[in-house]
């Protein structure tokens, strides 16, 4: 297929509005993101926030966007379309950028140059500044107001008409004569006093988009290469560390320490000394007293402790406060030391987006910043098959560049990489598949646009057979819904994304639930259907944070595993714990639950006793980041039932309930009085043999 970034006339601005509504967003309190139409452009509305009016609740599913995107592919193009190159001036070789502080405000002197074919009277060149996460619009009415922008020419008879087209998009139109192949002009993007202000989120190479209309005709295409520079983190503001959920004695962990700034990224210029301590003064965590930070460090380090005794530790960290730091404290995600556990507890994000699709950072700077800031043991990346300014199902280096960063970050035994991609249907609704095999050549960007793939069962039919697991997300509401009339493969489909950056999609009753909700389309009103889905969390997240995208979203997914506890971090182990439905999920927060129900662990087949009278023993514990408001018993035809929390971090109990019957699921949920919280995987009455 075509790269994703074309502008068919008019057709694709009917349905901008409807695309801004509904597109993925970092943090839905906030104004979403303005969304690309199939061409890559936003367009403005009065208020993006989620509506709740009566057209939009009955606007679950999406024909008319797959509709769109699919003419769009349509369209022809001519030659002239995304001809030319451009720069930013000082910067011409091709790995040259200009670096700038996140959030800063900058100037950028952009240089465009026609192509051979040169760029037709009524043609225009476009600027379109990465439509997520802060840029300035570009505009050229206000010179004291913030992105204005000068453009102009030395080519004689030629005529510059700019005007703003949409939020961060800029066009100018050529008038008077063609602009001829090598003439030039020159785009200042922040020339006046406000400057324009940069992408909250730390990347390398973010583009500052270059498109071409070189005929005049309303269809653009994205220049072979646009321009970028490479933004760095901030001033350090926040502090991280993290601990694996769980260990043996006699063993060695890894501890991550961060220090971020204010957004979360990661790359700060800290130099100085974290203070550490194990939180009540418990025994058998053997920790360095100060861990060094120098500028090579960029503000995160990671070391081997060892632990000689069974316990539950918490680390607490500490910046004290300096000329370019204020204080700063931290306590780590609790971490249980057993010599006789059974399993391992695994923290990780299975969806995620990068720059590649509509989110933020590296292939390389997110696994990077998963595994060496956030500490976790696991890490999808599932960028879109066909959404954002280019897309994967016509662009194969960008997977093979996926590929790439997935093997170079996979290491067994230490932290688990793994390749996926976002089946992005706007009709039936959103699922990422997530790869598991050790030969990531076996997986293919199956494109939701693809007439042989664009069903659900069409995609399990194409996946049969492989390492693969797939996972519905916002499924009650947010974007777009799942349309659970369809049931979930019961082999390819054993769980489903319950919490994100979205919300939680539990159940109206749900700590954080989903914006936009569709009546009766919660994962609880799944479980009612018959479907047993076990629970996981994921980020969802775009600003190249997994693991910590609460930081500046204020919410989040995460995942927990319980994995065999000899090979832990392996793809196998993880696979096998999955389709064991051996997860739960939280909303941020590492929450360790512990939970059984006759013994059998969570998400299990449960025999069901004889007897009428017949009673299950349901037993958890429970070590929480804040104190522990409560945890929920939430069982089929029943109303949750609250157990109090008696003000602590820690809660363990044991209760006898009356025994399922067929059809019936049991889950726990646990809620702090932080609003963190966590969801086990239910459990099941077994069926009759």
């Amino acid at each position: 297929m075509r790269p994703a970034l074309r502008l068919a006339g008019a057709r694709a601005l009917t349905v901008v509005i409807a695309l801004v509504v509904v597109a993925c967003t970092s943090d839905p309190k906030d104004p979403p993101p303005p969304a690309p139409t199939p061409s890559g452009v936003a367009e403005p509305v009065a208020d993006a926030r989620p509506t709740a009016s009566p057209a939009r609740e009955r606007s679950w599913a999406h024909p008319e966007i797959k509709a769109e995107m699919l003419a769009d592919l349509a369209t022809p193009r001519s030659p002239a379309d995304g001809g030319g190159r451009a720069w930013i001036e000082g910067y011409e070789g091709r790995d040259q950028r200009p670096e700038v502080v996140a959030s800063s405000r900058e100037r950028f002197p952009i240089l465009y140059e026609a192509g051979p074919l040169g760029v037709a009277k009524g043609g225009m060149v476009f600027l379109q500044v990465s439509p997520f996460w802060g840029w300035d619009t570009p505009q050229v009415l206000e010179r004291g107001g913030p992105g204005f922008t000068e453009v102009s020419t030395e080519a004689e008879g030629v005529t510059l008409v700019p005007r703003t087209l949409g939020q961060q998009l800029l066009g100018i139109e050529i008038q008077g004569r063609d602009l001829a192949e090598g003439e030039r002009i020159r785009i200042d993007y922040g020339a006046g006093e406000a400057r324009a202000k940069v992408d909250r989120f730390a990347e390398s190479d973010s583009k500052l988009w270059i498109a071409v209309d070189g005929d005049g005709d309303g269809v653009r295409e994205l220049i072979a290469d646009s321009p970028g520079v490479d933004v760095r983190a901030g001033r350090p503001a926040v502090l991280h560390v993290s601990l694996p959920g769980t260990a043996r004695p006699g063993t060695t962990v890894p501890l991550t320490v961060a220090v971020l700034d204010r957004a979360g990224n990661m790359g700060t210029p800290f130099v100085g000394e974290v203070q550490l301590r194990v939180t009540d003064d418990a025994a058998g965590l053997e920790l360095p007293e100060t861990l060094s930070f120098s500028a090579e460090n960029r503000g995160r380090r990671t070391v081997d402790v060892p632990v000689s005794a069974a316990g539950l530790f918490r680390v607490r960290a500490e910046v004290g406060s300096t000329e370019d730091t204020r204080r700063l404290e931290a306590e780590s995600n609790p971490m249980l030391v057993d010599e006789r556990a059974p399993a391992a507890l695994l923290w990780g994000d299975l969806q995620g987006h990068t720059k590649l699709s509509d989110g933020t950072a590296t292939p390389h700077e997110y696994f990077e910043y998963g595994r060496d800031a956030s500490g976790l043991d696991f890490l999808a990346i599932t960028d879109h098959d066909h959404w954002g300014l280019r897309a994967l199902d016509g662009s194969p280096a960008l997977w093979d560049r996926t590929v790439r960063d997935v093997r170079s970050f996979h290491e067994p035994g230490r932290f688990v990489a793994l390749l996926g991609f976002e089946w992005t249907n706007w009709v039936e609704g959103h699922r990422h598949v997530v790869h598991f095999g050790e030969d990531e050549t076996d997986l293919q960007v199956l494109s939701s646009l693809a007439a042989d793939f664009d069903t659900p069962p069409e995609l399990w039919d194409a996946l049969r057979g492989k390492p693969v697991v797939t996972i519905a997300h916002h499924s009650a509401g947010g974007p777009v819904p799942i349309d659970w009339s369809i049931p979930p493969d019961p082999e390819l489909e054993p769980s489903t994304e319950i919490v994100s950056v979205h919300g939680s999609s539990e159940a109206a009753d749900s700590p954080t639930p989903i914006y936009n909700p569709k009546p009766g389309n919660y994962v609880r009103d799944a479980l009612d259907r018959g479907y047993r889905l076990g629970f996981n969390g994921g980020s969802d997240g775009h600003d190249g944070h997994p693991g910590l995208s609460q930081i500046a979203a204020g919410k989040s997914g995460v995942a927990a595993v319980w994995t065999a506890a000899d090979e832990p971090r392996t793809r196998g182990a993880l696979l096998d714990a999955l389709r064991s439905r051996r997860t739960y999920a939280t909303n941020g927060p590492r929450i360790l639950v512990q939970a059984s129900l006759d013994g059998h662990p969570m998400g299990s087949d449960v025999p069901i006793p004889d007897g009428d009278d017949a009673r299950q023993r349901l037993a958890w514990n429970v070590a929480g980041t804040t104190p522990i408001e409560r945890i929920d018993v939430i069982q089929r035809g029943h109303a949750p039932a609250s157990i109090p929390g008696d003000g602590t971090r820690e809660h363990s109990g044991v209760v006898e309930l009356p025994a399922l019957r067929a059809g019936d699921y049991l889950y726990l949920r646990v809620v702090q009085d932080d609003g963190g919280a966590a969801w086990t995987s239910p459990f099941f009455a077994a069926a009759p043999e």
